[in-house]
């Protein structure tokens, strides 16, 4: 852990700021390079990424007060002065709708544009994480004994009974520091998964699908990733031993596989196919689309 990469006098640079403005350029490229593939302005991508960004914060702060309010109401500067109290669902929120603003703007299609997004989202996730794991900053996972499971004595939270939990046979998450624990570190996990996400949607973008298509896998496959790491993350279970992450989780694989479903039954009826039928339609359609 490295929390504190250095200090220029006053300021101080965090290592999760820091992955955090990487995952925010390396989005930038991705969907820049998409841009230039499909055609469109390569400054359309920073103005996504700007007011996805803007607007992401917005909506993870909104989520993280509306989810713990009795907190920020003892304590309202908390809610404007706190580095802390980030979600990454209600920054997707956020982000959703600060794009669909700027894909009204440059009058190009929403679905469209969030088949760009979507393996941007899943690389900037993972270098996020990085972040999470270099600053220790509460993510990690509950107590275990695999070889690659970790301590992070130097956490930004801190590394002590009350940040250290483990599940009792209730599902209730309660205490299980002692000296010499480890835990699982479930950002690493994270980390590797959403590059896995990333590598299939960037490998599929080039190949015919309705629009759309791109963005709906992502909400499968990243669903899937967050309610697979969940289980062992220290998140209070508040339904039949799932976290609020997890259903959160479960509708996004939902949503997404119904619109997958649905778009893919539309498009056969529209193209005249049978259901099974492979589709031979040129890769060069995916542009048009």
């Amino acid at each position: 852990m490295i929390p504190v990469l250095f200090h220029l006098g006053p300021l101080t640079v965090y290592s999760f700021g820091l992955m955090m403005a990487l995952g925010f350029l390396v989005a930038d490229y991705v969907i820049r390079l998409e841009c230039v593939r499909r055609g469109f302005d390569p400054e359309y991508s920073s103005s996504i990424v700007i007011t996805g960004a803007v607007a992401g914060l917005i909506g993870s702060r909104i989520y993280a007060i509306l989810d713990d309010l009795p907190t920020y109401l003892a304590d309202p500067k908390s809610m404007i002065f706190s580095g802390s109290g980030f979600v990454f669902y209600g920054g997707m929120i956020g982000g959703i709708l600060g794009v669909y603003l700027v894909s009204r703007w440059y009058r190009i299609g929403f679905a469209v544009t969030m088949d760009m997004c979507a393996p941007a989202i899943a690389v900037g996730q993972a270098i996020g994480r990085i972040g999470c794991q270099l600053a220790g900053d509460g993510d990690w996972g509950l107590p275990s004994t695999l070889p690659w499971a970790m301590a992070y004595p130097r956490a930004i939270v801190g590394w002590n009974p009350e940040t250290v939990l483990k599940l009792d046979e209730h599902y209730r998450l309660v205490s299980g520091f002692f000296p010499g624990v480890r835990v699982h570190p479930a950002p690493v996990y994270e980390t590797i998964l959403y590059l896995g996400v990333f590598a299939i949607l960037w490998s599929m973008r080039k190949t015919y699908h309705p629009v759309g298509r791109l963005m709906y896998w992502y909400l499968v496959l990243a669903g899937a990733v967050r309610f697979l790491v969940e289980f062992v993350r220290i998140n209070p279970r508040v339904f039949h031993g799932l976290s609020e992450a997890q259903l959160i989780a479960i509708a996004m694989m939902i949503g997404g596989g119904v619109a997958l479903i649905l778009t893919k039954e539309k498009d056969q009826a529209e193209s005249g196919q049978q259901p099974g039928e492979k589709d031979r339609r040129p890769a060069t359609n995916a542009v048009r689309a």
